[in-house]
């Protein structure tokens, strides 16, 4: 039951809470001790929070789980885990964590509680809201970039990163929703009621118009901001983001991924390598350009 619980709290997925690191790296403060312990405790607190989130979207989703090929293996559906269980972890999480945020900042306190309760109303209401329930998502993680912005005390943020952010996870919240299409086919209804207001075309169309707002908005963001060296070097990361943009959507369209984005950017070595060669060009450029 333990390692079941351990499944349910999703570890794989606190990568997301990566986007805490946003703030820290763009603000020209990874190599300060105090914001960057801020931040590593910051994405703790954001990790416990959204497991709890998780398990009351699992309690939420059993019986559609059960429907699901991937899904029903998991330990609820499956029965390894006691509802009972998950219900009182879930509970005790936030309990925990929202007073040890507060120790940081009672900003940071409220994002917290904003989160926990738009992901509460995204399980039992928002999620069978066309259209609503992908902006939700994303909303995640712009709360997210919030928090990692309140912790370390930004002073030169460009407000395009935050417009990125958005896009960017609208596309990867339409692609999810592509892919269950997919793969669910004639039974997607009967998983995911939200999915029978939705079809391929609809989708592939609102995916286009983050996609390209996305690359714009990072495109603005490498040229306009104000803390960046004035030669516009960070353009050079322009097409690692393109790529990574294109490579995504290949995985999605062409070999039929994207249920589980996490997934993809652990075990995709090419979108992996990207990210990872993108990564160590904006440090470069911000960090060692005099």
């Amino acid at each position: 039951m333990l390692m079941g619980l351990l499944k349910s709290m999703r570890p794989k997925q606190w990568a997301k809470n990566a986007f805490i690191l946003v703030p820290l790296v763009f603000d020209q403060k990874l190599f300060r001790t105090e914001p960057l312990f801020r931040t590593i405790f910051a994405v703790i607190l954001f990790s416990l929070v959204s497991s709890a989130v998780y398990l009351l979207n699992d309690l939420g989703d059993i019986e559609r789980d059960k429907l699901h090929p991937v899904k029903r293996s998991r330990p609820l559906p499956s029965g390894q885990l006691s509802p009972t269980v998950a219900k009182a972890v879930a509970i005790l999480l936030p309990l925990v964590c929202l007073p040890l945020s507060y120790l940081i900042s009672p900003l940071l306190t409220a994002i917290l509680f904003v989160y926990l309760l738009q992901n509460i109303a995204y399980t039992f209401w928002l999620k069978n809201i066309v259209i609503i329930d992908v902006m939700t998502i994303a909303a995640g993680y712009v709360l997210r970039v919030a928090a990692g912005a309140i912790v370390v005390g930004v002073e030169r943020f460009s407000p395009w990163l935050y417009l990125f952010t958005i896009l960017l996870s609208l596309f990867i919240a339409l692609c999810k929703r592509r892919n269950e299409l997919v793969v669910l086919e004639e039974g997607a209804n009967e998983h995911r009621a939200i999915l029978q207001e939705y079809n391929g075309r609809f989708l592939d169309e609102m995916t286009g118009i983050v996609t390209s707002g996305a690359i714009m908005a990072y495109s603005l963001y490498t040229f306009s901001a104000p803390n960046l060296p004035a030669n516009h070097s960070m353009m050079l990361t322009i097409p690692f983001v393109i790529y990574g943009v294109f490579r995504y959507l290949y995985l999605v369209h062409v070999r039929q991924l994207g249920g589980e984005p996490e997934e993809l950017f652990l075990k995709d070595m090419p979108l992996l390598v990207d990210i990872l060669l993108c990564g160590i060009l904006m440090v470069v450029v911000l960090y060692l350009q005099p």
